[in-house]
């Protein structure tokens, strides 16, 4: 019995560790993935002058990418929750390398624009295996801690994209830096591929074979297709209509999936999953987060660059200081959120508006070549707020659904994300650039952050709408 007890305590700490070191390659792949969403931005000139490329395909280069990634992120979580995700993961993650090693030999524009269209689909079907495989297997303040690690990398490979882009760009030179932008993924890729055939967990067999409800993807994708396109190529031609279309082919995709389900089968999203409050109410203020989030560095690196004169290299230093905010309060907030659940984020949400506001306030002043170091502190304190609340409410909203489902509930999650990026930037870039052709930088700056507050207040009042709503579950009299 002695001997036992050792022996026993060793395979539960070779368990353990077993857990960190597929943690540690899916924060690769998610760093890789998110990070090619924001990375491309600074490399469009040398893209323009190394390809001779037009500007419709300068914008299919970076909305292309975010339109196929949002597309595929539901039906590449069922996948992963019925056909294995080990599996699904090292498939999209091989796919991911090769399109980018396209993307990086690319002849000629249409040749990039498809290269980069592959990489989203690839990208989209390896995020949910990732969220996925964490569900699976951290429980309790483990969990916490995982999703930590993981805002962090959200958070960074967010801000600090367009500081390595201008970086490599730097180094490698104007004509053919952008396709070391792209180069940088294969080593990482191949060792993560290899690393992951070592380390990542068996797919257990299934009892059977789930059709994948190709009706349900059809009407969803759809749906989505027609969302996104308006949203991610505004004024680039596709009509505004089609978001009615959106509009009506996602209302008959719920009226299919509650058919489909009526019927026995299995089908693409449970809709039951939304009858969970913390998954809807998590979901609802992830993409209203994100639509304040992503578009913060849109408008401030627009500012930079074309306001300001700043390099590529100059704009991406001064969102730094968000992106070591967010990721040191990311990897805190994990080992907390445990204990203050939804109210950490509601305190990360409050830090955020506070660092957005003080930001407008301080640019408003006109400070000129010195904005990076004036927007500094506010912006790691924006930073900070925002590492308080994107693990933190991954964690809060993953945290009642089955790790049965946690592939496709963690697809659904980030749509509503990549939906909430799109919103976002569409909104602060149209207003940004509406205001700079009347008023100039400053005014359109002023306006483009505007936005950002406005979806981050959004955010703040869900999260008390939820806190409230629970505290009257549990004290129906209101006496407490």
């Amino acid at each position: 019995m002695n001997h036992s007890e050792p022996a026993a305590k060793t395979a539960e700490q070779q368990e353990s560790a077993r857990r960190w070191r597929v943690l540690a390659i899916c924060l690769v792949a998610g760093f890789m993935t998110l990070l090619d969403v924001s990375i491309v931005n600074v490399a469009l000139p040398s893209i323009q002058q190394g390809l001779d490329a037009p500007a419709t395909a300068l914008s299919w280069v970076v909305s292309g990418y975010a339109l196929t990634f949002g597309l595929v992120l539901v039906p590449a979580g069922r996948l992963g929750d019925d056909r294995g995700r080990s599996r699904m993961f090292l498939l999209a993650l091989g796919a991911f390398t090769v399109a980018s090693a396209l993307a990086g030999f690319a002849m000629t524009p249409l040749w990039l624009v498809i290269a980069r269209l592959l990489q989203g689909v690839a990208g989209g079907l390896l995020n949910p295996q990732v969220l996925g495989l964490m569900q699976q297997l951290f429980h309790g303040r483990e969990r916490g801690k995982a999703f930590g690690l993981f805002g962090a990398v959200v958070g960074i490979s967010t801000a600090i994209g367009p500081l390595l882009g201008g970086l490599i760009i730097q180094l490698a030179g104007q004509e053919h830096g952008w396709r070391w932008v792209f180069f940088v993924n294969l080593p990482i890729g191949v060792a993560a591929v290899l690393y992951g055939l070592k380390v990542l967990p068996r797919d257990g067999a299934r009892e059977q074979s789930r059709s994948l409800d190709l009706v349900g993807v059809l009407l969803l994708g759809g749906g989505l297709l027609c969302l996104l396109l308006p949203l991610v190529e505004q004024g680039g031609g596709a009509p505004w209509i089609l978001l009615i279309v959106a509009v009506v082919l996602l209302a008959l995709f719920v009226a299919w999936e509650h058919w489909y389900r009526a019927r026995g089968h299995a089908p693409l999203v449970n809709l039951r999953l939304l009858k969970i409050r913390s998954y809807s109410f998590g979901a609802t203020l992830g993409l209203l987060y994100f639509a304040g989030f992503t578009s913060i560095f849109f408008v401030l690196a627009v500012y930079f660059q074309r306001g300001l004169g700043y390099s590529a290299l100059q704009a991406g230093l001064a969102l730094t200081p968000f992106a070591v905010g967010s990721a040191v309060a990311s990897a805190v907030g994990g080992r907390v959120v445990h204990r203050m659940g939804r109210r950490l984020v509601i305190i990360g949400l409050a830090a955020a508006l506070l660092g957005l506001l003080a930001t407008d306030l301080l640019l408003a002043t006109h400070p000129g070549e010195a904005a990076g170091l004036v927007t500094a502190l506010p912006l790691l304190i924006a930073g900070t707020g925002s590492g308080l609340v994107i693990s933190p409410n991954q964690t809060v909203t993953l945290s009642e659904i089955d790790a049965a489902h946690g592939g496709t509930a963690a697809g659904v999650q980030q749509t509503g994300q990549r939906i909430g990026s799109a919103v976002g930037t569409a909104a602060a870039s149209g207003l940004f650039f509406g205001t700079l052709t009347t008023s100039g930088f400053d005014a359109a700056i002023s306006d483009g952050l505007i936005v950002s507050v406005g979806f981050v207040t959004a955010a703040l009042l869900v999260a008390l709408a939820e806190v409230f709503l629970a505290r009257r579950r549990a004290d129906p009299s209101g006496s407490g």
